[in-house]
Formats: C-alpha cells, sequence, structure tokens
C-alpha cells in the first residue's frame, strides 16, 4: 500500500522530499501535483519502473507518449536535438507554466525512448515537483492520472486519488487540491508552432 505524504509547496520539508527521492531511485512509482492536474511518474533513467506504469496505462512501452518533467530548461540539451534562438524564446518565455513542448529528440535518450524521433518537456510552475527532480538529479516521466468519469476528466482531491491508486503506485503527494484542465500541449519540432491540445496554458503567446 502506498505512502500518503502531506508536501506544502510553499516550504516543502527536506525530510519528506528525501523520502520521495528514495522511493523513485528504488524504481517506485508516485503521484504529484503540478501546475496543472496531478500526474503519474517515476524515475526516467529505470526501465522496470516505466514498463510498470505502461502496464497500469494499458499500453505498450515503445507505444507510451509521456513527457519529461525537468527542473529547469538546463535539461533540455540531455535529451533534445540543438533548437534555434526562436524555440528557444518561446520556451524561455511559457516556462515554468502549464505548457508541455514536443520537441525533437537526440541520441541520448533513455533506453525505453530510444527509437522516439520527439520528446515532450515539462516545466511545471510548481516548487513540490521541481524540488523533487532537482534532489533526484535527472527528469521524471510523467503521465495524467485521467478519471473514467466522463464528466469529470481529472480527480482534483488528493485524498480520493490515494484511495483509488493506494495498491498501484508507491507514494501519493497531498499538495494541495490540484486543477481539473491538464496542460497546453504545443510541437515545436516543425517549422512553425502548432497547438495540439488547448488546455490550461495561454496559446495566445505564440
Amino acid at each position: 500500500m502506498a505512502q500518503f505524504v502531506k508536501i506544502y509547496e510553499d516550504n516543502p520539508n527536506p525530510k519528506e522530499l528525501k523520502k520521495v527521492v528514495d522511493v523513485l531511485r528504488k524504481g517506485g512509482l508516485i503521484i504529484y501535483p503540478t501546475d496543472t492536474v496531478y500526474g503519474l511518474g517515476c524515475d526516467i533513467t529505470n526501465t522496470r519502473a516505466l514498463e510498470k506504469i505502461a502496464r497500469i496505462k494499458g499500453i505498450k512501452l515503445e507505444k507510451a507518449k509521456w513527457s519529461f518533467i525537468c527542473a529547469d530548461l538546463s535539461n533540455l540539451s540531455d535529451y533534445v536535438r540543438q533548437i534555434d534562438t526562436a524555440t528557444f524564446k518561446i520556451l524561455k518565455k511559457a516556462l515554468p507554466g502549464p505548457y508541455t513542448f514536443i520537441l525533437p529528440g537526440n541520441n541520448n535518450l533513455p533506453k525505453a525512448f530510444k527509437k522516439k524521433k520527439t520528446v515532450g518537456i515539462r516545466v511545471p510552475d510548481n516548487n513540490i515537483i521541481h524540488e523533487i527532480v532537482v534532489a533526484l538529479g535527472n527528469p521524471i516521466v510523467s503521465t495524467s492520472i485521467r478519471d473514467e468519469d466522463t464528466i469529470l476528466e481529472y480527480t482534483t482531491d488528493p485524498e480520493l486519488i490515494f484511495e483509488k491508486w493506494q495498491n498501484l503506485v508507491d507514494i501519493v503527494i497531498d499538495g494541495g487540491y490540484g486543477d481539473n484542465i491538464a496542460s497546453t500541449i504545443v510541437d515545436l519540432s516543425i517549422e512553425s508552432p502548432i497547438i495540439v491540445r488547448h488546455g490550461k496554458g495561454d496559446s495566445d503567446i505564440f
């Protein structure tokens, strides 16, 4: 059964953050808050953990279209091919924020993503997940925890999330109520930016 860990965004407790990072390093799965909906994630370098998420989502790992949550733009060159100045300016303007950017992947992508030509990058404006990624030292993979309810696509109450997911993951972080609108997805891997999904992020900035 999962641990239910309360972490405050304004002042994340280092002891609780360490608990989460230790679980990630051991190949555990976590549910965590972002600046949009709650996400399900693991260390992107741990193939076994990635396979666990794929099983939960009912898909093959090689077919997964998950994004990487980065602490800031300094992680980009690890996984993304060199981008032009115009693209970088868009990223700088929008991040941290409620956006997922699709960018051209490079040869350094973790083993499970080697065949991917593109990668989704997230830098959420949420101090809890930011501090976790900084402490871990590399991005975590991210996929939203969608609800089967067609009216309410995303659960916002961490206690209800824990109730539903406690036997599937290792830690559920209570970071307060989440949002029920997902991120705006923008494809920057092509010549002109294309909005793939309108979400919480303002699409007028592109």
